[in-house]
């Protein structure tokens, strides 16, 4: 029988960090993520879902209208994997009690077309009644999930990374043709935690500096094992301040489509002083430096895809110097979705970032992206190739539901 294998989520330290094999049963939902033997690999994003929102008043019917939207979105765009980008959950409404219901729902599209996701947790999922450990351990139960933690300590559940392989992969030495990076941007609150003076204690809402040290030793040890550089993506509910530093230089709507309504965007570190405490008299700390840093620097690394900002869901190619910012891009593409859910505030039109993949485009760097809305239309399809950021595309419609 074809063996297949998948990622354990059993670290005990956080270097020379390479998944463990264990060979599963023929499935779609459990094996290995892989291309389609034409090299193709199709990723669906939902982001900022926020279920669970007043449940005891408008909640249950916004959450009918957001399954909806995910039914239909997979329904069209037929993609292999899925990627919930942060803030499933509106945790200030929900319980631990409630919680599982809640996530029942939302993964449900995904159960009844047997197809896979993973997980990135965002501030609304880390709130006083709810800790990404109990989302982590209920999404534990369905064989197609394969959100893991694979960096231990109180710096946020959801950081792994997956391999995607080759169609023909059937041994354990074949080397990924692409690496999926999933960061934990926390933010939010500690689980039951308050303060001497009984307020809710804050979450840090950036990737934590030990999580940068386990990313850049991990890909090392990749890159070491199966002497090369291999091309990655990665996933993160909260974008950089790279991503304001380049929405304030101006972004095209011709050459960077979508809608960009969320500016001033917020960003990691936002609300947070250098020294790492939260106070109302800080705006931004700084503390997500060393994760644009370890992004910029490592060759393959195309694109960080965002959530979190329900108003924007443009692409940039991040390049040079940019004004007010101490890191210097070498092209990574910085990206938001499309805001999903009916929680949540504002009243963009819902949808889904598609992510067309092939193997051919991404040995040489390219990926294809668009917006599939709820309404059915495609928007803000792009390539982000060499010449993103000049070429001219459509204007995106700035609609409303």
């Amino acid at each position: 029988m074809f063996s297949f294998w998948v990622s354990v989520a059993l670290w005990a330290g956080l270097s020379s960090q390479v998944p463990l094999l264990e060979t599963r049963q023929n499935d779609k939902a459990s094996r290995p993520l892989q291309f389609s033997s034409d090299g193709n690999f199709k990723i669906a994003i939902f982001e900022d879902l926020h279920f669970g929102e007043n449940a005891w008043s408008f909640g249950p019917a916004q959450d009918k209208k957001t399954v909806k939207v995910m039914n239909d979105v997979l329904d069209k765009a037929k993609p292999d994997f899925v990627v919930l980008n942060g803030d499933l959950i509106t945790g200030e409404n929900a319980f631990l009690e409630n919680a599982s219901f809640v996530l029942d729902q939302i993964v449900q599209p995904m159960l009844d077309r047997n197809l896979p996701w993973s997980s990135t947790y965002g501030n609304h999922d880390y709130q006083f009644n709810l800790s990404g450990s109990d989302i982590l351990a209920r999404e534990g139960q369905w064989v197609n999930s394969r959100t893991q933690k694979m960096v231990s300590g109180d710096v946020g559940v959801s950081n792994y990374y997956l391999p995607v392989y080759a169609s023909d992969c059937t041994k354990d030495s074949c080397a990924p043709e692409l690496l999926l990076w999933f960061f934990d941007s926390r933010g939010g609150f500690k689980y039951l935690q308050k303060d001497s003076s009984g307020n809710q204690v804050g979450n840090p809402n950036w990737v934590d500096e030990s999580v940068v040290s386990w990313f850049k030793s991990t890909n090392s040890d990749l890159v070491n094992k199966h002497k090369k550089n291999i091309t990655s993506l990665a996933f993160v509910h909260i974008p950089p301040d790279a991503s304001r530093a380049v929405q304030a230089k101006g972004i095209d709507p011709a050459k960077e489509p979508g809608i960009n309504q969320d500016n001033p965007l917020s960003r990691q570190s936002e609300g947070w002083c250098s020294d790492g405490t939260n106070k109302d008299t800080c705006s931004y700390g700084g503390q997500d430096k060393a994760f644009m840093q370890a992004v910029t620097a490592t060759p393959g690394m195309l694109a960080v895809f965002s959530g979190h900002d329900h108003g924007n869901s443009w692409c940039y190619k991040w390049s040079g110097s940019v004004s007010g910012l101490s890191v210097e891009g070498t092209g990574v593409n910085l990206c938001f979705g499309q805001r999903s859910g009916y929680g949540g505030y504002g009243n963009w039109i819902r949808g889904s970032r598609q992510l067309s993949l092939t193997r051919d485009n991404l040995s040489k760097g390219i990926v294809d992206t668009s917006i599939r809305l709820e309404s059915g239309y495609v928007v803000g399809s792009v390539t982000l190739n060499s010449t993103y950021g000049q070429d001219q595309y459509p204007v995106t419609p700035d609609q409303r539901t």
